[in-house]
């Protein structure tokens, strides 16, 4: 039964309950993300709508996602969508949410792309398909494949591109193990592996350590580049000369990863800082 409170009073209540574990600007955008995706709302239609009954439908709705997120539970996952590059992706636990700083490594690689076309792109640990799925949308008539290990996290990728009608070539394959073409094919290769060592665990958030995948999250404290150096050999057979690699990165171990990625032969090697300032991204060429 309705019981005559306002939307601006459930919006107050709301943020001032997700306040006992959210920050007040990051308990703000929930409510709007949420009411935006329970009724379609924008922020001006929240606005306009300030005074109005909230419905029972929209009282029980936002009772039971301020519930799931006082829980830590991502907001993205309690809807099954995200937005990555003006896209709108389906992702579950079965595959990491985007994050902006994967949205500027997409930046960086249309940039470098200087309008050219059909450029042969390859994504490894593809996820739910958001790297992919922007190159595709972005550059001049690519060709796109996406790998991963994770049959899950594929069912997602493919869905991804069947709702957005984009052409890709999804495969199952092992990162760890890529077998070389028998000649070069790619022009492009890029990857946002599992790059967190099991030691960083403590420092990360409950809503990524209960709610995402660990398998496309974390790497071994003995062995913190085993992603990077499978996916870099396997690169300078697959990519043409002039070819680019395209890597995100734990700005951890930038150190080492420039190292391995210059002993295995690559060349204008870069290290790229992403918003925070943090070296985000290594961008190198096959010679």
């Amino acid at each position: 039964m309705n019981t005559g409170i306002t939307l601006n009073q459930l919006k107050r209540s709301t943020e001032q309950a997700l306040s006992a574990i959210y920050p007040q600007r990051e308990a703000q955008w929930l409510w709007r993300e949420m009411m935006f995706r329970i009724k379609g709302w924008s922020r001006v239609d929240l606005v306009i709508r300030d005074n109005e009954p909230a419905s029972d439908f929209v009282l029980q709705k936002v009772h039971e996602t301020t519930n799931r997120l006082l829980k830590h539970e991502p907001i993205q996952y309690i809807f099954g969508v995200t937005e990555f590059y003006g896209l709108q992706l389906k992702v579950s636990p079965d595959v990491l949410i985007p994050r902006p700083e994967t949205a500027e490594l997409v930046d960086n690689i249309i940039q470098q792309a200087d309008n050219r076309s059909d450029l042969r792109v390859l994504d490894i640990c593809t996820g739910s398909g958001c790297i992919a799925l922007a190159l595709a949308r972005n550059l001049r008539f690519p060709l796109v494949s996406a790998i991963d290990l994770s049959t899950e996290a594929l069912d997602i990728a493919k869905a991804n591109a069947s709702n957005l009608k984009v052409k890709i070539k999804f495969h199952k394959c092992n990162a760890l193990h890529l077998t070389a073409p028998a000649q070069p094919c790619y022009d492009i290769i890029v990857s946002n592996p599992p790059y967190i060592a099991e030691h960083e665990r403590s420092t990360m958030n409950a809503n990524v350590i209960d709610h995402e995948p660990h398998m496309a999250l974390f790497v071994p404290d003995n062995d913190p580049l085993v992603f990077y150096r499978a996916i870099a050999s396997y690169a300078m057979s697959a990519l043409v000369s002039g070819g680019k690699l395209y890597f995100e990165i734990n700005p951890n171990y930038v150190s080492e990863l420039h190292y391995e990625l210059k002993q295995q032969g690559w060349i204008n090697i870069s290290v790229v800082a992403d918003m925070q300032r943090l070296n985000r991204f290594i961008f190198c060429t096959r010679p």
